[in-house]
Formats: C-alpha cells, sequence, structure tokens
C-alpha cells in the first residue's frame, strides 16, 4: 500500500514539470517573436528612408554597422555614397568610367571646403610639383576663385600675361570661348597650360570695363627665377624684386643681397624689397628670407585641427643683415607667402610697407599624395602674423598707402608739374637777373651730344611712383639720421 501513492505523487510531480516547461518555451517564443517584429520594423523605414531614386534590381540596404573608427553616421553617408555611385552607373544614359565617378566626387568635396582646397588627378598632379621647381608651360598667372569666379591672383613678371597687361582682380569669364562658371580650379589652370608656342584666348572682365575683353596669348615655357632684379639706386640704395617663392627663393635672395651690397662697396643706406605681384608659394621659403633680414623673435604662428599644424616659427640666425633701414612694397596682387613676409617684417619693426593692401590669403595648404599618383591640396591651418592678428581676407594695410599710378596718371601729373613750374615767379623773371654762368669762375664746356643710349634704372625708378616714393623715403631716414648725429655732436 505504501507504493501506491508514491507512484500517485511521482506522477503528479512529472506532469507539473511538463507544464512549467511548456509555460517557459511559450515565453521565450513569445518574446523572441515580438523581438522580431521590432527588428523588421526598424529595417524597413530605413530602406523606405534611403530609397529616394528608384532604380532596377535594387534591394533594400542592410542595416549600417560602424567599421572600426567609423562612426555610425559616417557609415550611413559612405552607404549613401555607394548607393548613388550604383545608381549612376546602371542608370545613366551612356556607360560612365568609374574613375570619372570618383575623381569627381573627389573635385567635389574638395571644392565645397574652400577655393584653395583642390584635387589633381596624376597627370595634373606632375604639373605642380614641377612648378614648385621653378619651370613650367603656360601664361604665368596665379589664378584663384574670388566670390564664386576665376580670378588672377597675381600675374607672374615678364610673363605673357603680364606682358599682355593682364592685373591681379582680373575675372577669366571664358577659356577659349568655354565659360568659367562651375569649372573647377585644377580644369582651368589645366586649360591655360599647353604646349609653348600654341595659343590660348582668355576673355577678362575687369572693373570699370563695359564689357569683357579678348586677350589672345602664346603659352611659353615659363621659367620663375624668384629675383628679377638687384640694383643700386643713387650708389647706396639696394633694390631687390621678389617675384616668387620657389624651392630656389632663400638661396637667390641671399645671392642678390651680396650682388648689391658689392655694388655699394659692402653698405647699404637702405633697402626696397619689392613683393609686388607676388603670388606667393612655399611657407618654408617665406621663413628662410625673412630670417635673411630678422635674428630674433616670431615670424608667423600657425594654427589648425592637428597638433602638427599648431607652431609658432622665431627667426634664430645670428648673420641677418639689421644695419641698414628698409622699405617694402607690396600692393593686391602680393598673396600668401609674401604676405607672411611682409607682415613679419612690418610687426617686428624691420621695414616700412608701403603700398596698397594685400590679397588676404591667411591660409596653408599642404600637399598630400595619393595611391594612384594623383594628389590633393588642402588648407591645414590658418597662420597669424607675430603680432597675433589673422590677414585671412583682410590683407595687410600698409604702413604708408601709396596707389600705383598708371603711365597716363603719371604723364598727367608730369604735366601738372610743368605747368607750375612755368607760372612760378623766380630770380630767373626779374630784369637783368644775374645768370648762373656769370657767377661761375671759368664756364665749362657744354657736352657734346650723346647718342641716346636706352633709360638707365635709376631713370625708370622716376617713372615707377611707389619704387620713387620709397627711394624718397630712404633718402629722407638718411637724411634725418644724419641730422640726429649733427645734434648729438653739437648740444
Amino acid at each position: 500500500m505504501s507504493s501506491t501513492p508514491n507512484r500517485g505523487m511521482l506522477r503528479v510531480f512529472l506532469l507539473l514539470g511538463f507544464v512549467f516547461a511548456l509555460s517557459f518555451a511559450s515565453i521565450t517564443l513569445m518574446g523572441r517573436f515580438q523581438a522580431g517584429r521590432g527588428n523588421t520594423r526598424l529595417e524597413d523605414e530605413y530602406a523606405q528612408a534611403t530609397q529616394t531614386s528608384p532604380g532596377p534590381e535594387q534591394k533594400s540596404p542592410a542595416k549600417p554597422s560602424a567599421e572600426p573608427g567609423v562612426s555610425l553616421q559616417e557609415s550611413q553617408y559612405l552607404e549613401t555614397f555607394n548607393q548613388a555611385v550604383d545608381l549612376i552607373e546602371k542608370t545613366y544614359v551612356k556607360e560612365v568610367e568609374p574613375k570619372t565617378l570618383y575623381y569627381g566626387a573627389i573635385q567635389g568635396m574638395l571644392y565645397n571646403l574652400d577655393p584653395h582646397s583642390s584635387f589633381f588627378p596624376p597627370d595634373y598632379f606632375k604639373d605642380v610639383k614641377v612648378e614648385l621647381q621653378g619651370q613650367f608651360g603656360g601664361l604665368g598667372i596665379e589664378v584663384g576663385v574670388k566670390d564664386g569666379r576665376l580670378a588672377i591672383m597675381s600675374p607672374i613678371e615678364d610673363t605673357p600675361a603680364s606682358r599682355a597687361g593682364l592685373k591681379s582682380g582680373d575675372i577669366i569669364f571664358k577659356i577659349d570661348g568655354v565659360i568659367t562658371e562651375g569649372m573647377s580650379l585644377t580644369d582651368a589652370v589645366h586649360k591655360m597650360r599647353g604646349k609653348p608656342g600654341t595659343q590660348v584666348t582668355l576673355t577678362i572682365v575687369r572693373e570699370g570695363w563695359p564689357e569683357p575683353k579678348d586677350f589672345r596669348l602664346t603659352r611659353e615655357v615659363i621659367q620663375i627665377n624668384s629675383v628679377k632684379k638687384a640694383e643700386l639706386i643713387d650708389g647706396k640704395f639696394g633694390y631687390i624684386r621678389l617675384a616668387v617663392f620657389n624651392e630656389n627663393t632663400s638661396r637667390d635672395l641671399r645671392q642678390a643681397v651680396q650682388t648689391v651690397l658689392a655694388k655699394a662697396g659692402g653698405k647699404l643706406s637702405g633697402l626696397i624689397l619689392d613683393l609686388r605681384n607676388n603670388p606667393g608659394g612655399q611657407l618654408e621659403q617665406a621663413l628662410e628670407v625673412a630670417e635673411t633680414f630678422i635674428s630674433e623673435g616670431p615670424i608667423v604662428s600657425t594654427k589648425g585641427r592637428l597638433n602638427d599644424s599648431n607652431k609658432t616659427f622665431y627667426a634664430h640666425k645670428q648673420k641677418a643683415h639689421t644695419d641698414f633701414p628698409m622699405v617694402v612694397i607690396v600692393n593686391s596682387g602680393s598673396a600668401s607667402a609674401s604676405e607672411i613676409l611682409a607682415a613679419a617684417l612690418k610687426d617686428s619693426g624691420r621695414a616700412l610697407v608701403l603700398g596698397t593692401k594685400t590679397y588676404g590669403k591667411g591660409s596653408v595648404q599642404s600637399l598630400y599624395t595619393l595611391k594612384d599618383g594623383s594628389g590633393i591640396k588642402v588648407t591645414t591651418a590658418y597662420y597669424y602674423t607675430p603680432s597675433g592678428t589673422s590677414i585671412q581676407a583682410e590683407g595687410i594695410t600698409p604702413d604708408i598707402l601709396v596707389e600705383d599710378l598708371s603711365p597716363e596718371d603719371m604723364a598727367r601729373l608730369e604735366g601738372e608739374r610743368r605747368r607750375e613750374e612755368e607760372t612760378r615767379f623766380r630770380e630767373q623773371n626779374l630784369p637783368g637777373y644775374i645768370t648762373q654762368e656769370e657767377v661761375q669762375q671759368k664756364q665749362q664746356a657744354k657736352p657734346a651730344d650723346k647718342k641716346q643710349e636706352p633709360p638707365t634704372f635709376e631713370e625708370l625708378v622716376l617713372k615707377d611712383y611707389q619704387l620713387r616714393r620709397s627711394v624718397e623715403i630712404l633718402k629722407s631716414w638718411v637724411i634725418f639720421q644724419g641730422q640726429v648725429k649733427k645734434a648729438a655732436a653739437n648740444p
């Protein structure tokens, strides 16, 4: 009898265990079913949101998962980009090479950053590297984007562009009849480059002109020499024209300084450094040129997102030329590295800056080579003058503002001066005045007529108003210093 109750109790326990197991299984399956419904709804919403354009054999994209180092948001954008590429490849009216799509995407990406960031396909990138070395084929202009239009930053001296009269600020409306609106900077430069001896027509818009004008230019091998002139004025004032910053600039500049020093017998009473229409170039070269004239103190600082972009560059060469006053001439074509140099000389008190406001390019670009030989130029930092100010879109305001007068303006001023001389009452207007010859003990023989020679550099100085004013300032400085010495010697 004792065995019967035991068997009954065992059946009860087995039945209860089966019920509990069945309940647990039901709960678990229901939870998974509800979770499955939720996941399906989310995936459908994502697919609907991304399918903005119908396409053949289009499939709902899988839910994105971020790669290591890539945020979920970036992963979504990459998926959208890939979807766009896939749609174009399948639906565009004609077959498109993948290179065209991907290169175009990189170009557009950089174009939307700022006017100075750009992409260079392999052939274009070779041109960029050659240009940095100081020689290339083309017209001799530095171009950029101004208010969304292709503009001339600066014509390089003694090139087809400068000889044709193109100026900083000119808008290039067409290249060989093709409107430049919407054209990338890279494509525009490539269209203007070409085999020496071939021609290209630029349609130029200039402020004050009633309509655009065509300029037919012949391409040349542009051999860029940093130093265009190294001359002596009045036997004691040096003049150096620095046209561009390339790999040889600091070396060429030091040689030019030695040249004018030798002409002056080893001592200069002053130096004029002409940076007009200098479009800039390599930052390292601007620093080395600054150290030629500044022995200590900051030259420029850069600030960017990367730690390597946050730097202050100091002058540290003790053999700098600091024993003569300097005047630096600038204009609206002075940009980038030339602005860095002018600002350093101005802020340090080493030189007086004369001319008109500079271009205002206060950003630093870095070149990077990509795997297939193409390259990108991307803005990596902003630069700041020694006083801590940025010139971005502002430019450098000269210490002395002197407009660059055209030949017509110069002729008009000269005519006014002559008329003033003719109407001025002087000693020689008095009746019976004593002539200069009577005062001289011996009348010197008049020199024989000489064959007309081409104008000397000093004669050309008189026709360059900004340069003439620079010479006058240095002469005034020498006179003033002489007066101070006299006063100290005769208290």
